[in-house]
């Protein structure tokens, strides 16, 4: 213990601040103690004035060192803060920048259905309009070659004919007489 301190504390509860009843402190003479204070002060050994002012000056050392490190601890804790909201921030900005992705891929995924559904009825479409126009074409056909068949019939009698005629033995025609017909 510090004995500087202790004489320090001793005046004060006897001189500085006593109680008691006219200068009196439990039957002791303020002048008196402060006088003896001082005496032992000055018996010291001049190497426990030097250790205390040592001690001293050590605690002074020390909470100074305490308050730098608090005011580092502060600002290291505060740069922390300061970084771990900078890396939310970044990584914020990633996952937003993630999301958009997704959400083009996503935009993208769906127009290409789209596009391939919309292909696929098309196709299908198309299908059922050349199977319609191939039955219609064979219905045309069909039509134009039955009228065919009929000109072409009536031609092929008129053949039949002609070549008929032409086969008919020939009877000489008297004169006078014309020919029937």
């Amino acid at each position: 213990m510090d004995i500087l301190r202790l004489l320090e504390d001793l005046k004060e509860l006897t001189v500085d601040r006593p109680r008691g009843f006219m200068g009196m402190v439990w039957g002791l003479d303020k002048d008196e103690v402060n006088m003896i204070i001082a005496k032992i002060r000055a018996t010291l050994p001049q190497e426990l004035k030097q250790a205390a002012q040592t001690v001293r000056e050590s605690e002074r050392i020390v909470d100074s060192a305490r308050e730098d490190a608090t005011m580092t601890l502060d600002s290291a804790r505060k740069e922390g803060e300061r970084l771990i909201n900078e890396a939310r921030a970044e990584a914020e900005k990633i996952v937003e920048h993630a999301r958009a992705q997704q959400q083009v891929m996503v935009l993208e995924s769906e127009i290409l259905k789209l596009a391939k559904a919309q292909a696929e009825e098309l196709r299908s479409q198309a299908d059922r309009e050349a199977v319609q126009l191939r039955r219609g074409a064979d219905t045309y056909a069909r039509e134009v070659l039955g009228q065919l068949e009929g000109v072409v019939g009536r031609v092929m009698t008129a053949i039949e004919r002609g070549k008929s005629e032409i086969e008919r033995p020939e009877t000489p025609t008297l004169p006078g007489r014309e020919r029937r017909g």
